[in-house]
């Protein structure tokens, strides 16, 4: 799905008064129910990452860190059943994975007397039975779960959805007969840094021709896709000739402005494409 500009902007100012839980999906889709449920997730995915960038100086303060720590362990003694580190990241506005780091990081190095490694803190976040605190384990756990944004479980279904979305795009090359390297073919030939699919024989797509493909299942807005044109996309145009990115959850329309210059966007798998050799066989 391509949206404009504007519209893009429309969503995501909705999103400012939102927290990454459950009911927020609700509340956009309501908002917005001529958009897919995952084109929505992924926009306020990437903006509520830009809040929580703008504002993870302040929440890092040690004072603040203290403040927060001291106010958890008041609260889960008075309301131990209660979800209050969920409640707490809600009200001062923090990623609840985020939040559940910072008071486990306190925790440990209140316990050991020292900062822990980032090994062990990350061990302890992936499987929150292993903090010797039955419940503050509990605790993060609700963080976690309930937390659309940040986390493991998060980082999780992304690396999942990714996956899945690179299959689907190997499976549509092999119902055209396309012939295709992937990643793993060209790791396996030494290169470092390529796109999901280089094809054997180009193809050309709304006039356009293609050399490789990128598959992102996530939606393309403009920092995000300014960010990948400067770190992936211009080095494979460089190496390895014009190519097609998809974003499968949609983009601004705006941003397919380096078609004549080799990028070329789109949505979904392109249903016009004619490989090269073919038409020149027939011109």
């Amino acid at each position: 799905m391509k949206l404009c500009r504007a519209e893009y902007r429309t969503i995501a100012k909705f999103t400012d008064q939102l927290r990454p839980t459950r009911q927020c999906m609700k509340m956009l889709k309501d908002r917005f129910p001529n958009h897919s449920q995952s084109t929505l997730l992924s926009i306020f995915s990437l903006e509520y990452q830009k809040r929580m960038k703008r504002s993870l100086v302040r929440h890092h303060a040690p004072d603040v860190i203290e403040d927060y720590y001291q106010r958890y362990r008041s609260e889960a003694k008075k309301r131990p059943s209660d979800p209050v580190l969920l409640e707490l990241a809600n009200e001062v506005d923090l990623s609840p994975s985020l939040m559940a780091r910072l008071l486990v990081e306190r925790f440990l190095e209140e316990q050991q007397g020292s900062v822990s490694s980032k090994q062990v803190l990350n061990s302890m976040l992936r499987e929150p039975s292993l903090i010797p605190d039955m419940q503050l384990a509990k605790h993060v756990e609700q963080c976690t779960i309930n937390d659309c944004c940040y986390g493991p479980l998060v980082d999780c279904i992304k690396h999942a959805i990714g996956q899945e979305h690179e299959e689907i795009l190997r499976e549509k090359l092999r119902e055209r007969n396309l012939s295709f390297l992937d990643e793993n073919h060209l790791r396996a030939k030494g290169y470092d840094k390529t796109p999901d699919i280089i094809l054997e024989v180009p193809i050309a797509v709304e006039g356009h021709i293609v050399h490789w493909i990128e598959s992102k299942a996530s939606f393309g807005d403009e920092q995000s896709h300014r960010t990948y044109l400067n770190d992936q996309f211009w080095s494979y145009w460089n190496r390895f000739g014009p190519g097609l990115v998809i974003y499968w959850y949609g983009f601004i329309a705006e941003l397919d402005c380096q078609r004549d210059r080799g990028i070329l966007l789109k949505d979904c798998f392109p249903s016009d494409i004619i490989t090269l050799c073919h038409r020149l066989g027939e011109s």
